[in-house]
């Protein structure tokens, strides 16, 4: 004779509620946010911030000139 649980409600076997999602949405971003080493002393990366800045001002004049 088997007998029923009653103290398990059914709801224990549904999805995940948002507080739940977010303890799992946590972990995987942890796994996510990884450190990344990048020399700022090396010539290539001045060379590459350099080239970066130059056109992001050429971008902002551009779209000064054009809603003027």
């Amino acid at each position: 004779m088997s007998q029923l649980n009653t103290k398990t409600s059914p709801a224990t076997k549904q999805a995940p509620g948002p507080e739940e999602k977010g303890k799992a949405g946590s972990a995987q971003k942890a796994e996510e946010d990884e450190e990344i080493d990048i020399d700022l002393t090396a010539p290539e990366t001045e060379k590459a911030a350099l080239a970066i800045q130059g056109k992001f001002r050429r971008f902002q004049k551009r779209k000064k000139d054009a809603s003027s």
